[in-house]
């Protein structure tokens, strides 16, 4: 059928495309590229970032704004869906 050239140059085609999706499925912490790309998207909105976690197929992030503390939620996209307060 495939040569194993062709099956190994398939899966690097195709695996790249699923880690974004890996990365929210799990629990825990984001990659650090995610993680920065957070951080950059938050701060420019004058968020203080405390801390990043992966929750639920979501980013979360704890920051604090006006000297309230946050809960802020982000979608793969970096789109914030929600914001409660903590």
């Amino acid at each position: 059928m495939f040569k194993p050239s062709a099956r190994i140059l398939a899966l690097a085609l195709v695996l790249p495309l699923s880690l974004p999706v890996a990365a929210l499925a799990s629990d825990g912490k984001p990659s650090a590229e995610v993680e920065a790309q957070i951080r950059a998207t938050l701060t420019e909105q004058g968020y203080e970032v405390r801390k990043i976690e992966s929750e639920d197929g979501m980013y979360e992030a704890y920051a604090l704004k006006d000297g309230k503390k946050l809960e802020i939620y982000l979608n793969d996209k970096m789109e914030i869906i929600r914001v409660k307060e903590d």
